[in-house]
């Protein structure tokens, strides 16, 4: 499940090359305080060609200051005026200006570094992309991160940050893809997360809590994660509002509750829906029988019910379905043999009558029992009823490898 968006195998210098290109000069030039205009050029004996680049060898040493660990002496040649020529920095003439070269970018992906970053970080503000990640980086970002307008691609992942949601994120114009998973961030999604042109947004794998954002408005993000995280709550209907751009929604081991909505369906460019290892109750929405372009279906470790319908089984491009560990009490037609369409699925431990490997008799009755009205559910229970399922059958969440060590979002 490798991600289009990941830049992990492109070349930094590239996607540089190609983000300034991209940019609007007429709307960057203001943002600047560096021009190269006649009065700038003014002859002395600064070592640097021009100012921002003196201005990045100041924040680069006051980086290098505060790392404390450098096994593999990354950062050994960060010395001297030549800031372009330093192991992970990368230089590009800037959008507002051809004639001159900045600090572009900066990328020092699995350097087992250990450090913080520091205010002066915040001097490099022509970056177009940090890649930083499996690292021993820890801290909390500083909020001079906001004077990098260029910003496109911020990849923290795989590190020690701690704190709230760095919300100085939010303020960057320019950034696309936002990837802090695998780090010590705690306490409430900020619903602002949502309402930005992000394509690509990575949350997964820290302590985020309280529960999902309830009012998604319009977003532009093609692949959302929040796989591992104790968010709760249900998944709010306003999912739908990022139908025109989603493709693939990771939610696994979020403490999701309540009933799948219906609003699911309408997301019709999803090609991976995993809402696996959760407490979802009731049954599969037939809404989903919609989704043309899915290709990775996951529903297993939850609580659901009913009926596995056929029109999910027969989707044109699915190639994985796992609704294992539910409590499904019937397979519609061809659901029943889906390898003979050569889907891989995974049936086990559900309520199937004359399959292998199901739940017992007296568990899947104390369930069945006591249906769910996805109509008159609420997060928390059955309005007017205790007929809730018991907390006590629903699934441990399993926690996942780290980036590190598998490829993929989680």
């Amino acid at each position: 499940m490798a991600s289009t968006l990941s830049s992990s195998f492109i070349s930094p210098a590239l996607i540089i090359l190609l983000l300034y290109v991209s940019s609007s000069s007429n709307n960057l030039a203001a943002k600047h305080t560096y021009s190269a205009s006649p009065h700038h050029r003014h002859h002395n004996r600064s070592p640097f060609p021009n100012p921002k680049l003196q201005q990045a060898y100041n924040a680069l040493q006051a980086w290098k200051r505060v790392i404390y660990s450098d096994p593999h002496n990354f950062t050994s040649n960060w010395v001297g005026h030549d800031v372009c020529n330093y192991t992970g920095v990368f230089c590009a003439p800037p959008p507002y200006d051809k004639k001159i070269k900045v600090v572009a970018g900066i990328d020092l992906n699995g350097a087992d570094i250990a450090g913080f970053l520091p205010d002066e970080f915040g001097l490099l503000s022509d970056l177009a992309l940090i890649h930083i990640n499996s690292n021993r980086f820890c801290g909390i970002l500083p909020q001079t991160l906001a004077n990098l307008s260029l910003l496109f691609e911020l990849d923290l992942s795989n590190n020690r940050f701690v704190g709230p949601f760095p919300y100085v994120v939010l303020s960057l114009p320019s950034l696309q893809y936002l990837d802090i998973r695998y780090n010590e961030f705690e306490g409430p999604l900020p619903a602002q997360l949502f309402s930005r042109s992000l394509d690509a947004i990575f949350v997964n794998n820290n302590r985020f809590s309280n529960v999902i954002p309830s009012n998604f408005v319009g977003s532009s993000a093609s692949v959302v994660v929040f796989a591992n995280n104790k968010l709760g709550g249900c998944l709010p209907p306003s999912i739908s509002n990022f139908a025109n751009t989603l493709e693939e929604l990771l939610l696994i081991n979020t403490s999701l509750s309540g009933c799948l909505p219906p609003e699911v369906g309408y997301l019709y460019k999803l090609k991976v829906l995993d809402v696996s290892n959760n407490n979802l109750v009731g049954p599969i929405p037939y809404s989903l029988a919609g989704l043309a372009h899915l290709e990775q279906l996951n529903l297993a470790h939850n609580m659901m019910t009913g009926i596995v319908p056929m029109g999910v089984c027969i989707l044109p491009n699915l190639a994985n379905f796992t609704f294992s560990y539910n409590f499904f009490c019937e397979e519609e037609g061809i659901c029943q043999n889906l390898t003979s369409n050569g889907i891989a699925f995974d049936d086990r431990r559900n309520c199937l009558p004359e399959k292998p490997n199901q739940r017992s008799q007296k568990e899947c009755q104390g369930v069945l029992e006591h249906p769910v009205d996805c109509f008159h559910y609420h997060c928390g229970g059955v309005r007017g009823s205790s007929a809730a399922v018991p907390p006590t059958m629903m699934p441990a969440g399993t926690p996942l490898s780290s980036p590190a060590m598998a490829p993929g979002y989680v």
